[in-house]
């Protein structure tokens, strides 16, 4: 399910690829926020590759998994590796770059909001369809991709944003052919590798001291009220009812 590949540049490659829609179950989550860590806490890594693959990025949490549960242990689960592996990308030591292909939804954008650089294919798309699933969280990290406004509006009416509008954004550095979309990847890490090691761990620990919030603190705030939807019985009925549509 999650792969690492050290290359001889110093950039290790962490793979996500658990069919059909990379959907993670918890201990996927867990295992992708160890790969990440141990990446980074190797020192003679330089940087992290984080992509995927198959038909998308990351479609989130396996909902089938909280189905199968008749108590809260997977959603508790879920909710603390989903913590984990977005606070290993945020913590890394070293820059993460992040290579998004076609979805990128729920826990997808946790990843992505927590990245130092972001490359796109083409027919990427981005968004949080929560509030369809009765759950809310990680719009922290969609703040981090797109405008306040924006992504209101995107969190209220599950809609989705292209590559191309974030590109246009800032957000995402290069967006390229789905088939160019690993060496892209590859390319800016190999850069960030060439720098001196010490001069770029500090630098990455700066920037995370610099920002302007706490993205662990706000978006375990977030997973607050998911857990309180859940306790409600809100969350079975609106998923049984977003499934009936």
């Amino acid at each position: 399910m999650i792969t690492s590949t050290r290359h001889d540049d110093g950039v290790v490659e962490v793979v996500v690829d658990h069919p059909p829609v990379n959907a993670l179950p918890v201990k996927g989550w867990f295992d992708l926020a160890d790969a990440i860590t141990d990446a980074g806490r190797d020192e003679a890594t330089r940087a992290v590759v984080l992509r995927a693959e198959g038909r998308g990025f990351n479609a989130g949490v396996d909902i089938k998994e909280f189905q199968r549960d008749t108590t809260h242990t997977a959603l508790v689960g879920a909710n603390r590796g989903c913590y984990a592996a977005f606070a290993a990308v945020y913590d890394c030591p070293v820059p993460v770059v992040t290579a998004v292909n076609g979805f990128c939804l729920g826990g997808g954008i946790g990843l992505a909001g927590n990245s130092d650089v972001l490359v796109a294919s083409d027919d990427a798309t981005f968004g949080l369809p929560e509030v369809d699933r009765g759950a809310l969280g990680a719009a922290t990290h969609l703040a981090r991709l797109v405008p306040q406004h924006t992504m209101r509006a995107m969190f209220f009416t599950s809609a989705t944003a292209t590559a191309a509008e974030l590109l246009a954004f800032g957000s995402v550095r290069r967006v390229v052919p789905k088939e160019e979309l690993r060496a892209a990847a590859l390319e800016i890490a190999s850069s960030i590798a060439a720098k001196d090691p010490t001069v770029i761990r500090a630098a990455k620990e700066a920037l995370n001291g610099i920002d302007p919030w706490d993205p662990k603190r706000s978006y375990r705030f977030e997973q607050g009220f998911t857990f309180e939807l859940n306790l409600l019985g809100v969350a079975d009925r609106v998923r049984e009812d977003f499934g009936k549509g």
